[in-house]
């Protein structure tokens, strides 16, 4: 009862001096009022906010308590820095993922990005699916909860072994599956390996879900198994991201003996493998068998994606696993986003399983092969300094290495202001990078010759950065 009627009272004072300040007028800080009248922090607050419930007084953090009105009147402007504060100290990196999905600038040559030139989507036989699909009287309504029964089938056969259309989840897109899966298999805090180089959408992935990323590094075969060993005894960590088939960005498939190996070491340290298996579609030939697809003892976590090898907006992803895992990543689903939508489900359904599909992967595989090498001579034609290290039999990039005194960011810099868009090394690295690369693409052009081009643009960039040092940023 003295509570309330000390709230009581400061709050009949305080209106009384909003009425006196007028419109947009500051009251008293809280400070000054606890001091006044010889009342604590949490009574000044509670009769503010009977105040504010009133209309009469505007509380804004960080600035302080006005009499309701016109505030803006009075000149000051918005404060946003008691955010600072209630948000922590974590971090959410959007940066690297921002620069790889925002297109070119009009001039400039696409040297970097995750997808495929519009003309090498098969944007035709998604309409036509698109169409169909929407047609069906069911199709707004709500899917089975782990997805549309056809679709888990097409990933669970496309996942290979055993697994079956009860295993596969289908989310949002392969940035989701990834999200979704660090989430569920570890916790804030704890450690979580990746092949260095990686993925930097793993990467802030990752990082968003307060995991501690460790890298280890991969050679032309893959992630290297003595130091996955060895980085899973170091750090505990019992989950490891990888790429095994195209990696992005080295190109690197690992080859069966490979990845036994890694499965082998993973089941020793009793920690998961998360199978990121974009690449699948990606490749001019014949690829291993999935990791999944090796594994008995439910230790791999299986991410098929549709949008790097079909189109962006195409986003719809089967994750393939099996006991605990698989009913966590189920739950976390539901709880997150309920389920991906049914008309974009049906059309991903209806185009994998139309001829457009069939005919869409023998056009892609006829397509990697010439550009990877147009991009490969243009670099040895123009700019011989960089070292392609491995030639992918597939995908949609090339891993280059720069010299040693390179500066990289001065590079990318001039060479955007040359009229070339290219992705530095650095952001595929989890920690410091051994050394200076640049990440080509040679898919999001728009033919061999737009490559060569954007090729003698990136050569201008770097014998200006050698012939002028620290000039790049005038």
């Amino acid at each position: 009862m003295n509570d309330d009627s000390s709230i009581a009272r400061i709050a009949a004072i305080l209106r009384d001096e909003a009425d006196r300040a007028g419109a947009g007028g500051r009251l008293p800080s809280m400070r000054e009022v606890s001091r006044r009248y010889g009342v604590g922090p949490v009574t000044v607050s509670r009769a503010l906010a009977m105040l504010a419930a009133e209309g009469r007084v505007v509380t804004r953090p960080g600035s302080g308590a006005f009499a309701a009105g016109d505030t803006a009147a009075k000149g000051d402007a918005a404060d946003f820095s008691w955010q600072a504060v209630a948000l922590e100290d974590r971090a959410v990196g959007d940066a690297e993922v921002a620069t790889l999905l925002s297109p070119a600038p009009e001039g400039v040559i696409a040297l970097t990005g995750g997808y495929p030139h519009p003309d090498l989507q098969p944007l035709k036989g998604l309409t036509s699916a698109a169409t169909r699909a929407v047609r069906r009287a069911d199709v707004w309504g709500v899917p089975p909860l782990g997805g549309v029964d056809g679709l888990r089938r097409w990933f669970a056969t496309e996942a290979g072994g055993d697994a079956t259309q009860a295993d596969v989840l289908v989310v949002s897109g392969g940035q989701a599956a990834l999200s979704h899966a660090f989430r569920a298999l570890t916790g804030p805090g704890r450690p979580m390996l990746v092949e260095t180089p990686t993925y930097p959408g793993a990467l802030a992935a990752a990082r968003t879900a307060g995991l501690r990323v460790v890298g280890v590094p991969v050679d032309e075969q893959g992630v290297r198994a003595d130091l996955l060993a060895e980085a899973f005894a170091v750090t505990g960590a019992r989950v490891f991201y990888c790429q095994p088939t195209l990696h992005n960005p080295t190109g690197a498939t690992q080859p069966s003996p490979r990845r036994e190996q890694v499965l082998a070491v993973a089941r020793a340290a009793g920690a998961f493998v998360i199978e990121d298996d974009y690449g699948r579609y990606l490749a001019a030939g014949a690829v291993p068998p999935s990791l999944i697809s090796m594994d008995v003892h439910g230790t791999v976590v299986h991410v098929n994606s549709l949008s790097k090898v079909t189109a962006p907006s195409l986003r719809v992803a089967g994750i393939t696993a099996r006991g605990p895992a698989a009913r966590r990543l189920r739950a976390a689903q539901l709880v997150e986003s309920f389920f991906v939508p049914r008309p974009l489900q049906e059309t991903a359904l209806e185009f994998l399983t139309s001829p457009a599909w069939r005919r869409h992967r023998a056009t892609i595989a006829t397509e990697l092969l010439p550009r990877r090498d147009a991009l490969a001579a243009a670099l040895e034609r123009h700019l011989p300094q960089a070292r392609v290290r491995l030639l992918p039999s597939g995908g949609l990039h090339l891993w280059v290495r720069l010299p040693g005194e390179t500066d990289e960011t001065a590079l990318v810099e001039r060479a955007q202001r040359e009229g070339a868009l290219v992705s530095p090394g650095a952001m595929y690295h989890p920690a410091e990078p051994p050394a200076p690369h640049l990440r080509l693409t040679h898919t999001a052009a728009a033919h061999t010759g737009e490559l060569a081009e954007g090729v003698r643009r990136l050569a201008a960039a770097y014998h200006h950065i050698t012939t002028h040092p620290g000039s790049a940023h005038r």
